[in-house]
């Protein structure tokens, strides 16, 4: 068997995981109108391609041939940089998800995680919280009142609910001791048991999280940033071709991502249930060696995670077209005379239940 350095599968999975992201991103545009279809009664996309599958292509091939346009008095470098910057910090964070437990092939075990790294959580903030230089950066550039107004609104609403979404965290990594992701997922693990996942400890953190992941991603309710009726488009209106392109497609990325980290922290990743029972079923009852069986078990719950992320992405978008958005006031009052004090309290409670035993 011919064996694969550590460095090489490394660099293969990386380029899967961004290669799945933009798939994922570009086929939410499909979902995202078929839902909203649904929803409203009507047919969806179905000219181009069977069920109008193709209609993702046919919006990329049009995205790419657009005309370019540069607003007058754009600076220009910084017009192109910032759509540019919203896509590379949306597919970085993607980078340290564990999308799977370990692959063994002979003597090597590799895990199907991009980087490993025992500061996961602070890499996908960092990063993430670099994504709004991206959108100020865009709107400031434009020359556009407009585009400046939603682009302030952007970053103001993602400084506000990062505080409350940071500090739900601040709950889970209480119990994990860890900010690695894949700790935090093997500590789930226990017999394999849906009630070890720490969406059952964590209710609280769970919502508080989950509000601020819609605010982050400036997806209805909280699209207050692109706000079409006030902002004619928002930080984006004088965007056209690959460069309006690249702000779409990073915050469908963005919404995979974060639904990536919510199944991660609270739905046990790629645990399901029953999963150490089937191994052994296959080992004691089929006769299968230990590694096939867990290689198996691995695949199955890739696959299991993959199935929460869609569900979560599912939620997403039966949000945008079942609720009417917020004012900006409403808004901001949510995120911080709510949210943070909500937060606040699910870390003291969170506390006292570890020092008392409760949960660890």
């Amino acid at each position: 068997m011919i064996e694969l350095p550590a460095l090489g599968w490394q660099s293969i999975v990386i380029f899967v995981v961004f290669a799945v992201s933009l798939l994922i991103a570009t086929y939410c545009t499909y979902a995202e109108r078929v839902i909203a279809a649904f929803l409203q009664d009507r047919v969806g996309p179905d000219r181009a391609g069977p069920y109008g599958l193709a209609q993702p292509l046919a919006d990329a091939v049009k995205m790419f041939t657009k005309e370019e346009f540069f607003p007058g008095g754009a600076n220009k470098a910084l017009f192109v940089f910032g759509p540019c910057l919203a896509m590379i910090t949306a597919l970085m964070s993607s980078a340290v998800i564990p999308f799977g437990n370990n692959l063994t092939f002979g003597n090597n075990a590799f895990f199907l995680q991009g980087i490993e790294v025992n500061i996961g959580m602070l890499w996908i903030f960092g990063v993430v919280s670099l994504g709004v230089y991206g959108v100020m950066i865009g709107g400031w550039a434009s020359n556009n009142k407009f585009s400046l107004l939603g682009a302030v609104r952007a970053a103001s609403q993602n400084i506000s609910y990062e505080l409350a979404m940071g500090m739900a965290l601040i709950a889970v990594l209480m119990m994990s001791g860890t900010l690695s992701l894949r700790e935090i997922t093997l500590q789930q693990s226990v017999a394999g048991e849906w009630h070890f996942w720490n969406i059952v400890k964590q209710p609280l953190g769970f919502i508080i999280f989950c509000v601020c992941a819609f605010a982050e991603t400036n997806r209805t309710p909280f699209d207050l940033p692109e706000c079409e009726t006030e902002l004619v488009g928002g930080y984006h209106t004088e965007y056209s071709s690959m460069k309006l392109g690249l702000y779409l497609f990073a915050e469908y990325v963005n919404i995979f991502v974060v639904s990536a980290v919510m199944s991660v922290l609270y739905f046990g990743g790629f645990n399901f249930p029953f999963q150490y029972e089937l191994r052994d079923w296959f080992v004691n009852s089929q006769g299968w060696e230990l590694t096939s069986a867990q290689n198996l078990i691995t695949i199955l719950g890739t696959l299991g995670l993959f199935a929460k992320i869609f569900g979560f992405i599912f939620f997403f978008m039966w949000i945008r077209w079942t609720l009417p958005r917020f004012r900006y006031d409403q808004l901001m009052r949510l995120g911080w005379t709510i949210l943070i004090p909500l937060a606040v309290i699910n870390i003291l409670i969170t506390g006292g239940l570890i020092l008392f035993g409760v949960i660890q």
